[in-house]
């Protein structure tokens, strides 16, 4: 069942401004996240605006807390340190499904949050 619903776009040149500052850029990314192209970077700042708006809040998680990994097959997802599984547990996120689009300008994501059963 889904429970939740969240899009974002955001344009490349705000994510590029926003990090030059060290204390945005380290609060809400990796280093892994942010030795990406800009155009990634993006892609992974959307995400976390996506899940947000699917949970219906942030619910003691931080954005940082929302880290975008790649599988082996290039498909983008959310790592799962215990501090989101634990959130996810407590709303009855069985699984959060994440697609990423980005062209030379903007980057979209869109999250579904599921309950199996």
């Amino acid at each position: 069942m889904i429970i939740g619903i969240g899009v974002d776009t955001v344009e490349h040149e705000r994510v590029r401004r926003a990090v030059e500052s060290a204390r945005f850029a380290r609060r809400v990314f990796t280093d892994a996240e942010l030795a990406m192209p800009l155009p990634s970077i993006a892609a992974r700042f959307a995400a976390r605006e996506a899940v947000v708006k699917a949970l219906h809040g942030l619910h003691g998680l931080e954005l940082r807390d929302l880290e975008v990994l790649r599988t082996p097959l290039a498909r983008p997802e959310f790592a799962m340190p215990p501090r989101l599984r634990d959130t996810l547990a407590r709303l009855g996120v069985d699984a959060l499904h994440l697609s990423l689009a980005h062209d030379t300008t903007t980057a979209t994501a869109f999250v579904i949050a599921e309950r199996r059963a």
